[in-house]
């Protein structure tokens, strides 16, 4: 355990001085602009990165609405930031198990609430004026709708966003980043509530006290909040992302999107690209939700169709898939990703009422992809294997496991 928050900011505070860290004056990456189509694969890439379920379609409208109004959006690669930039991602905390007596204090109160898009740029202002130098390009910090809320904020501060990721997916708690693993963490952190209520977290132990005391502002606030994620330096990303993870979240949807084009199937093209396994198909029976301490907890069962028809699978998910079984036999785990998919059009199936959860009745594919290297670290595996979701058994690689399935299953 140690104590994070003012040796990061003083780092800080050296790296954001332009004339110290380049002795003059100071080149203006721009990025290329992304076109329209680029930016619906990404987005359509980035729900079927989620490892949960995701609707691209709300986000591809917001986007395109954004791009009929004017708004640029640019992607800027990683060797053309400079050094003495700040860089951070927004996104929202929250889950199951608000505090509804809140809900209804603030209801009768009449308090006006501010939309999710005014607590992004809120958020974004809050750390940049703590630290005292404005955000210079903005970083997605996980995929799904997060990836939309990055293009948005980057298009209205006319500031690039990074083709990288600090979690390659989505995950479920604030410490499980690419960036923790390196001991980098989210500290100072930026918290705006849906009320405007704003909070700045200026040190902490270490980044699980980030999340604890993130997680019960959320919880204490309708159940969501939008919070900064790990400030960094250009010159310290080098070491705590997923370098293209965009581009990745692109290849996905265009290959899925041309597939439907040819006619073909669009989960082989996946495969193909992703380097991937079908793990599954079937129908959903049963999807059972348990909202407690800001997280979704989903018990989720499938009857097999197709190949696999007279087998089931069970999926583990908190907020995201986690882990899970082929007729009871451990077949897919975290850090190595598992993704919920529609058979007809390779892209991500819509979540039910609450996050993570599954429709009963549709049917799916499960796809297991192999987790980026950086997560099957040590350190990654102690932060998103299966010891810290509570299971008594150890991480093992996904190549491993659907070499040991039974034939039929391949």
């Amino acid at each position: 355990m140690f104590r994070v928050g003012v040796i990061v900011t003083a780092v800080f505070l050296l790296y954001m001085n332009p004339f110290a860290a380049t002795g003059g004056a100071l080149a203006e990456p721009r990025g290329r602009l992304l076109s329209e189509q680029e930016l619906v694969d990404m987005l359509v890439g980035s729900c079927i990165q989620s490892t949960r379920g995701c609707d691209s379609a709300p986000l591809i409208d917001t986007v395109r609405q954004a791009l009929a109004s004017g708004k640029q959006f640019r992607l800027l690669t990683m060797s053309s930031i400079p050094k003495h930039w700040l860089v951070a991602a927004v996104q929202g905390l929250g889950g199951g198990g608000a505090w509804d007596y809140v809900l209804e204090r603030v209801s009768k109160q009449n308090l006006d609430s501010i939309d999710i898009a005014e607590q992004n740029l809120r958020v974004l202002d809050l750390l940049a004026d703590f630290m005292g130098t404005d955000v210079r390009a903005i970083i997605r910090s996980e995929a799904a709708d997060a990836t939309a809320t990055a293009l948005l904020i980057a298009a209205q501060r006319d500031i690039p966003i990074l083709d990288a990721g600090i979690t390659g997916r989505a995950v479920p708690e604030v410490q499980q980043s690419i960036p923790w693993i390196n001991g980098t963490a989210s500290i100072p952190t930026a918290i705006v509530t849906q009320w405007g209520d704003e909070i700045i977290i200026k040190s902490a132990v270490d980044e699980y006290r980030v999340e604890d005391i993130g997680r019960a502002i959320a919880v204490a606030s309708g159940g969501e909040a939008t919070i900064t994620m790990t400030p960094m330096s250009g010159r310290a990303l080098q070491q705590g992302v997923i370098e293209g993870n965009l581009t990745e979240a692109m290849e996905y949807g265009r290959a899925v999107r041309r597939a439907r084009e040819d006619g073909q199937d669009p989960i082989a093209a996946l495969l193909a690209v992703s380097g991937g396994y079908r793990l599954f198909q079937g129908v959903v029976t049963r999807s059972d939700v348990l909202g407690d301490r800001g997280f979704n907890w989903v018990d989720v069962e499938l009857r097999g169709t197709e190949r696999f028809q007279g087998h089931t699978y069970r999926v583990y998910v908190k907020n995201e898939n986690l882990v899970g079984w082929l007729d009871g036999e451990l077949d897919a785990m975290s850090p190595d990703y598992i993704y919920n998919l529609d058979p007809a059009t390779g892209e991500s199936t819509p979540e039910g009422n609450t996050l993570g959860s599954y429709l009963v009745g549709q049917e799916v594919v499960l796809v297991g992809v192999p987790a980026h290297e950086k997560w099957r670290t040590d350190r990654g595996v102690e932060l998103m294997g299966p010891r810290h979701f509570g299971f008594d058994f150890e991480f093992i690689p996904l190549e491993e496991l659907q070499a040991a399935r039974p034939k039929l299953a391949q």
